[in-house]
This record gives C-alpha cells, sequence and structure tokens, in this order.
C-alpha cells in the first residue's frame, strides 16, 4: 500500500505546485510509481507545469462522478518512468464531492502507486479540507513573509483538526540576502512560529519557475544543487 501525500499552503504564490510536480518527478526518477492528483479544481496548474495540458481528457471530478475509470484519467509523463497525473477539473464544480469520495480514491490510487501526492488548493476553504480527506502526511510550503507563515500555521492547525498528525513544512523561495538584512523573517524565527518537523529550505532560482513555466521539473536535470537539494528534502519528508 502506496503512501498519500497532501502538498498545502495557507496563501498562493508560495511554489506548492511546482514543488508537488518536483517531489514527485524525483521519486518516480528513483525506480518508485508516482501519481500526481491535482485538487485545485478551476485553477489547476499541474498539468502546464508538466507539460501534459494537451493530453488531458478526463479529470478528478469524471473520475468520482463515475464519468470514467480511474486508467482513463491517467496521464503518463512519458520522460519519467511510473509518473502519472490526473488533472483537476476546469470548472470548480465540486459540491457534489465528498470527503468520502477523496478517501476511496486515494485508498484505490496507493493500491496501485508506492506515492499519491494531492496537491491541494491554498488556503484552508471546502476544496482544501476536500484534498486532505485521504492523506496520510502533510507537507505544508511556505516563503519567508509573515503573511505565508501565519497562513501556514493555520493550515496546521486545520490539518491537526482533520486527523493529520504527520507534518512537516518546506520553505520556498529563500533569497539570503534579504533574511541577513533582516528585511523578512529568519528561518528560526519561522521555525518557533510553525513547530512542526522542518524539511528544507529551496533558494529562489528563477530556472526553477523557467523550467516549470516550460513544463519540465527542474529535477529533470541532475548534477545540480537544485536536484541535490530537493534529493534531501524529498527523504526527510518520506522517511
Amino acid at each position: 500500500m502506496g503512501k498519500v501525500f497532501l502538498i498545502a499552503s495557507g496563501k498562493g504564490g508560495t511554489g506548492k505546485s511546482i514543488f508537488a510536480s518536483n517531489m514527485g518527478a524525483l521519486l518516480a526518477e528513483r525506480g518508485s510509481s508516482v501519481v500526481l492528483v491535482d485538487m485545485d479544481m478551476g485553477l489547476r496548474t499541474l498539468d502546464i507545469y508538466m507539460g501534459l495540458e494537451s493530453r488531458v481528457v478526463y479529470n478528478v471530478y469524471d473520475v468520482i462522478s463515475g464519468m470514467c475509470r480511474i486508467k482513463q484519467a491517467l496521464i503518463k509523463d512519458k520522460r519519467f518512468e511510473n509518473l502519472y497525473l490526473m488533472a483537476a477539473a476546469p470548472h470548480r464544480d465540486d459540491g457534489e464531492i465528498t470527503m468520502l469520495h477523496i478517501k476511496v480514491l486515494c485508498r484505490k490510487l496507493a493500491e496501485k502507486f508506492d506515492y499519491v501526492i494531492i496537491d491541494a488548493p491554498a488556503g484552508i476553504d471546502d476544496g482544501f479540507i476536500l484534498s486532505a480527506a485521504g492523506a496520510d502526511k502533510a507537507v505544508i510550503v511556505t516563503t519567508p513573509e509573515y503573511a505565508a507563515v501565519r497562513d501556514a500555521e493555520m493550515v496546521d492547525r486545520v490539518l491537526t483538526s482533520a486527523g493529520i498528525s504527520e507534518k512537516c513544512y518546506v520553505i520556498n523561495k529563500v533569497r539570503p540576502e534579504l533574511i541577513a538584512g533582516g528585511a523578512v523573517p529568519s528561518i528560526s524565527e519561522i521555525d518557533s512560529i510553525l513547530r512542526i518537523p522542518f524539511a528544507g529550505i529551496i533558494q529562489y532560482d528563477d530556472n526553477i519557475h523557467i523550467a516549470a513555466n516550460n513544463g519540465l521539473p527542474i529535477v529533470f536535470k541532475k548534477d545540480t544543487y537544485i536536484y541535490e537539494n530537493m534529493e534531501k528534502i524529498v527523504d526527510r519528508i518520506i522517511e
């Protein structure tokens, strides 16, 4: 039985979806079977970041509503062995989706894949609660901004209320010069606020965003500091 990871953030713009795509690609590159599930109904981005938008026919909502089978909604990424995507619906129509639907879907996917990675919508609304329904562990992605950290703390509380006790966080888009100058909260300050296991930091790098906007996870290119750093972060998350 595979493990289900929820990738969450308190606010938009933290790089959550890019992180999810790279985590999935790296695990697949290591030989694990992985499925990325985009639960951000109406604001889907994973298909673009994975360069698979032209191949989307069916989506999560189609599976849950019975319009198609799970296998029909799985899009294989030919660049990574055993990496698949299940896209989000282009329109937000999750009124008929229940937490039980998501739990059943996650359980069925976990029977087929080593890792199920759920890209949740930012924030703590009903869509987020639904996304978390089948998760075993949550990864909260934040940035070194007071607003983002406060929102991440709220996400942590909501996840705890939802019964998800296994959590960690990643600080993304870190600019060392701003931290050194005291312009943004330090790593230790963020850690004192969140008080959950710390998985690592990702330094701001234009190449990460350029790669994502060209439909290619940055970890496709090995032997870089970004790849090595991502490996260490993923190891801490899955341990």
